[in-house]
């Protein structure tokens, strides 16, 4: 029996295949018989992406803890994305640090 674990497009390096497929997408439109998606196909495809994404519960949590770091950065951090611990004494909090913000609290209650 021969080896053929070395043979065809499957055992090519991905960026080989993604050249290779990226020929046959060209040569299809200009001969016009590529398939067009229409604008209910691209959301359809859209939504099967977003739920299979979202089965991934790690992946899910991962961009959830961004997120709320980040909205919960103070105005005079800049927003990269990176992973930088904003749980410092008085930061963390947008608009001022937390004793500011506990200080404000208090204030508003004897107002009313």
């Amino acid at each position: 029996m021969s080896d053929t674990s070395k043979r065809g497009f499957a055992s090519m390096d991905e960026d080989k295949q993604r050249e290779i497929a990226s020929k046959g997408g060209h040569a299809a439109h200009e001969k016009g018989t590529a398939h067009e998606f229409t604008s209910e196909e691209a959301r359809e495809a859209g939504r099967k992406g977003g739920e299979a994404v979202s089965q991934d519960r790690e992946h899910m949590a991962e961009i959830g803890s961004k997120g709320g770091k980040s909205s919960h950065r103070g105005s005079s951090k800049s927003n990269n994305n990176d992973d930088e611990d904003d749980n410092e004494e008085g930061k963390g909090t947008q608009g001022g640090t937390r004793e500011q913000h506990s200080k404000a609290g208090k204030q508003s209650h004897k107002n009313k």
